[in-house]
């Protein structure tokens, strides 16, 4: 999981690591925290639908338009709605496999769907972009005939339709790398729909028919920009790095303050899916320490300070005679005295 940092508190006040743990799946009693997952995804569903009918419904519209106009940026934005409906469908779908309850071994349910709808949603805007700069180059070479008064008042349409579908999206739950992977193809469909304005008018005052293939460019530079931070936060989510908001040095630098806290070893930090960090950790407290209440304070630390409320934590007492531990990084943590039930 993200993060093999240790922040730990020996009898020197030196730190030390632990080796490699593995954090469960599942809670193995040792102390979770309340599994918050607060998503409302019955309300996320009617936005999306509701951006959805209209994308669909005007995109079928655009690509008449603009093989009428023989309009590139026309059918590059007819071309990005496809995908747009494509995303928004893949995340309606991941929401409803997300909101199935954890059975069998998927013990944490099939939540990780989203990130991999935001996967898919980041690589299909880096490859629509390869393509449109394939015929964006084409065409400033070789530039076709342009009805340019067509491209102005559809792409004006467009940008109507695109604004009332991104508001829809901002209206569902953005925490979500599912939601946002949506919101950002239409956003990104928004911001090529102003593009074709600019150029069919420049096209219109001008005769500058190059002009078109150029707004396509400006829109492949934001489908990469879009595309890339999407596929690199999903990323960071599948190899279950630590969020890049939260710093697991720190953290276990915080945790190994809390008074009895002889040591905090195999301290792991990452994101079941987006917006729900999870950490799990071995404690070692003092000999006479209340394992619990240790316990109890660690996951109100981690909750108040980090938002994390999805912890497994192993609290277990070290030996009086084992007290006295090294700062050396790879010596092993001395055997443990578990802590009672309450």
């Amino acid at each position: 999981m993200g993060g093999h940092q240790h922040g730990t508190r020996d009898g020197h006040g030196g730190t030390r690591t632990g080796g490699p743990g593995r954090a469960p799946a599942a809670d193995d009693g040792h102390g979770h925290g309340g599994h918050s997952h607060g998503v409302s995804p019955e309300a996320d569903r009617r936005w999306l639908s509701l951006a959805l009918a209209l994308i669909t419904g005007f995109m079928a519209v655009e690509v008449v338009i603009g093989i009428a106009a023989n309009s590139l940026a026309l059918i590059s934005d007819a071309a990005h709605m496809l995908t747009d409906a494509a995303a928004i469908v893949l995340a309606l779908v991941a929401m409803r496999l997300a909101a199935r309850p954890a059975k069998g071994g998927f013990t944490y349910g099939l939540k990780r769907a989203e990130i991999l709808s935001a996967q898919a949603n980041g690589l299909s805007l880096l490859l629509l972009a390869v393509w449109l700069t394939y015929e964006s180059i084409e065409r400033l070479i070789d530039p076709p005939e342009v009805t340019g008064s067509l491209v102005v008042w559809t792409a004006l349409a467009g940008i109507v339709v695109n604004i009332a579908a991104a508001w829809c999206l901002s209206r569902a739950n953005r925490s979500s790398l599912n939601v946002e992977g949506a919101f950002q193809h239409v956003l990104n469909d928004l911001a090529a729909f102003v593009a074709s304005a600019v150029a069919g008018l420049v096209v219109v005052l001008t005769g500058f028919a190059r002009a078109d293939a150029l707004a396509t460019l400006v829109v492949v530079a934001l489908m990469v920009k879009a595309g890339y931070g999407l596929l690199r936060d999903s990323g960071r989510i599948l190899l279950e790095a630590a969020p890049a908001d939260l710093a697991p040095d720190a953290i276990g630098a915080g945790l190994a303050a809390v008074p009895s806290v002889a040591e905090v070893h195999d301290l792991h930090v990452w994101t079941i899916t987006s917006g729900q960090p999870a950490l799990s950790a071995h404690v070692l407290v003092t000999p006479g320490g209340d394992c619990h209440a240790i316990r109890a304070a660690m996951e109100t630390h981690l909750r108040d300070e980090y938002a994390i409320t999805h912890t497994t934590l192993q609290v277990d007492h070290v030996p009086s005679d084992t007290l006295e531990l090294t700062t050396t990084p790879h010596d092993r943590a001395p055997a443990a005295a578990h802590c009672g039930r309450p």
